[in-house]
């Protein structure tokens, strides 16, 4: 296994609609043992294939607690089918890092994917899984949390933005 490099924004790739995985073979699981492995260092819940550059369907999400067993769930080709409710919670993002803002998502999701095996699997999710999943399914709709903000709010971000490139930049 092997980390990958996160992208930040604006990264081109970050903005482009991923396409659909179609080969289920031994280097779709290798980019997702790599994408869990590159995740759980960063560390983060959440991480889909554009933010390590690849432009493909493929997400992998573990909200468990730093102190239980990893929940670890990798959906390929997910897509929401069902929501319900409204949450307005912080998120951050590793492909945005050092911002937070508060999102409105819905509270409950219901998402259907694929496993690696090519095999369906619907699930409901709720609370910080259901964030996740809007998020990382986001990010291969070439969307970043970012875009869901006020345009005020959008426009404080990109000032804010510019201090914090300069911070990533002097760290490496």
């Amino acid at each position: 296994m092997a980390l990958l490099k996160i992208r930040h924004y604006p990264d081109p790739v970050l903005k482009k609609v991923a396409t659909p995985v179609t080969e289920f073979d031994e280097a779709l699981r290798q980019l997702a043992n790599d994408m869990a492995e590159t995740m759980y260092a960063a560390p983060g819940v959440g991480l889909a294939a554009p933010q390590v550059g690849i432009s493909k369907r493929l997400a992998v999400i573990d909200c468990s607690a730093r102190d239980e067993a990893a929940q670890l769930l990798i959906m390929v080709n997910p897509e929401i089918i069902g929501e319900e409710g409204e949450c307005f919670e912080e998120e951050g993002c590793l492909s945005v890092p050092e911002f937070y803002a508060r999102v409105n998502r819905s509270a409950v999701v219901t998402v259907r994917f694929q496993d690696l095996d090519a095999q369906t699997h619907v699930i409901e999710a709720g609370g910080l899984t259901a964030i996740a999943c809007q998020h990382e399914i986001d990010h291969l709709d070439g969307i970043l949390f970012v875009d869901h903000l006020s345009p005020l709010k959008r426009s404080m971000f990109r000032k804010k933005w510019k201090k914090i490139e300069e911070h990533l930049t002097e760290q490496m």
